[in-house]
C-alpha cells in the first residue's frame, strides 16, 4: 500500500534542526521541507542537513529551488547553472544541439540534487517569456511557446534520466504580468483562448508526463476570478482536460499573491478544495503553525511517489562520468559568460 503523507512543506530556519523544528516535523500533517539559501552553505552540508531531517521523519519529501540562473540555491559543490533563457537563446540557431544540451542540464542537475540528499527540485519553469515579467524573465526558457514546451520536455526527461521527478510551474502561465506575486496579486486579463495559443501550450503537452505543478498566485480574470492555485476551475482543467496525474503544489501561502484569499487556515482550506495536493508554507512560522491546525486529518494521497528512489549517487563520484564532466564544463561556461 502507498504510504501517505501529510499536506504540508515546510521551511527551516537555518543549516540544522532547532528542537522547535524537530517537534514539528514529527506532526503528521508535514509532508515535506523545502530548503533555501539560508539552510545551505555547501553540497556536503546540505547531505548531512537532509540525513538529520531523515532521522527525525525518514519518509517526507526534501524539495529546493534549484531552476539555474538566480534561482540557485546550492553553489558550493555543485554545478553553477546558467539560467534556462540562457540555454533557450541557442535554439534558434541550433536546435538540435540546444535539445541535447537541456537534457543533458536536467540530467545533471538531478544526478546533484539526489547526490546532495533531495528528492526534487521545483523545475523546469515552463512559463512563456513575456518580456514584461519582473520575476520570470530569463527563468524562462524563450519568448516562443513552442521552444519552451521542447525545451521543456528536453529538461524533463534528463531529470528522468536521473531518477528524478519534474515540476513544472507555474500553471497556467506567469510570464504575461508584469507583477511579482510574491509581493502583489498578478492579474493577466487575456481571454482564455489567448493563453491557450500561448502560456498553456508547454503545459497542454507536457501535462502527461510531468510528476508534479505549481500553479501561479495570478488571477486570469477571463476565465476565473480565483487566483490558479485557488481555483476548482484552473486546476479542474489541468486535471481533466490536460491529462495531469500527478501531485498539485501550491505556491508558497505566505506569498502577497495569496493572502487575498484570508488568513493562513482560510488560504489552505482554499487550496486543498481547489485541488491542491501539499501546500508550501515559508518564512511565517506562525501561519505555519495555523496551516498545519487546520489541516489535521488530511493527507496528500499522490506525494509519497516523489520520493528519489534510487540509490544516491555520491557527489564526489560524479567526477568519474564523463558526460558529467562534459556537461558540467558547458554548463559553468555558460554561466560565467
Amino acid at each position: 500500500m502507498t504510504q501517505m503523507l501529510g499536506p504540508v512543506m515546510l521551511d527551516l530556519e537555518g543549516q540544522s534542526l532547532t528542537p522547535e523544528e524537530q517537534e514539528l516535523l514529527v506532526r503528521p500533517e508535514v509532508g515535506g521541507v523545502i530548503l533555501f539559501a539560508r539552510n545551505i552553505a555547501s553540497a556536503g552540508q546540505v547531505r548531512t542537513l537532509c540525513d538529520e531531517v531523515r532521522r527525525v521523519r525518514p519518509d517526507l519529501l526534501l524539495a529546493v529551488d534549484q531552476e539555474g540562473g538566480r534561482v540557485q540555491r546550492l553553489r558550493e559543490g555543485v554545478t553553477r547553472l546558467p539560467a534556462m533563457g540562457r540555454l533557450g537563446s541557442d535554439f534558434a540557431l541550433q536546435p538540435e544541439v540546444t535539445v541535447r544540451l537541456c537534457q543533458d542540464a536536467g540530467w545533471l542537475l538531478g544526478m546533484e540534487m539526489a547526490a546532495c540528499g533531495l528528492d526534487l527540485s521545483f523545475a523546469p519553469v515552463l512559463d512563456v517569456d513575456g518580456g514584461s515579467s519582473s520575476v520570470i524573465g530569463e527563468r524562462s526558457f524563450s519568448a516562443d511557446p513552442r521552444a519552451v514546451a521542447r525545451l521543456g520536455r528536453a529538461f524533463l526527461d534528463g531529470l528522468h534520466e536521473a531518477g528524478m521527478v519534474a515540476v513544472g510551474k507555474h500553471f497556467p502561465g506567469h510570464g504575461g504580468v508584469a507583477a511579482d506575486s510574491h509581493h502583489e496579486l498578478p492579474v493577466d486579463e487575456r481571454p482564455l483562448e489567448a493563453l491557450r495559443r500561448h502560456d498553456l501550450l508547454p503545459f497542454a503537452e507536457l501535462a502527461p508526463r510531468l510528476d508534479a505543478v505549481m500553479p501561479a498566485h495570478v488571477v486570469y480574470s477571463g476565465f476565473d476570478p480565483r487566483p490558479a492555485g485557488f481555483s476548482p476551475a484552473w486546476l479542474g482543467m489541468l486535471r481533466e482536460s490536460l491529462g495531469f496525474k500527478g501531485v498539485i503544489f501550491s505556491d508558497d501561502l505566505s506569498m502577497a499573491g495569496a493572502a487575498a484569499a484570508g488568513t493562513p487556515a482560510e488560504r489552505a482550506r482554499l487550496a486543498l478544495a481547489a485541488g491542491c495536493d501539499m501546500l508550501l508554507v515559508c518564512n511565517d512560522r506562525s501561519a505555519a503553525r495555523e496551516v498545519l491546525d487546520a489541516c489535521q486529518g488530511r493527507q496528500a494521497r499522490r506525494a509519497s511517489r516523489l520520493r528519489y528512489a534510487r540509490a544516491r549517487p555520491d557527489l564526489k563520484a560524479l567526477g568519474a562520468l564523463s558526460r558529467w564532466r562534459r556537461v558540467h564544463a558547458r554548463l559553468e561556461a555558460m554561466a560565467a559568460d
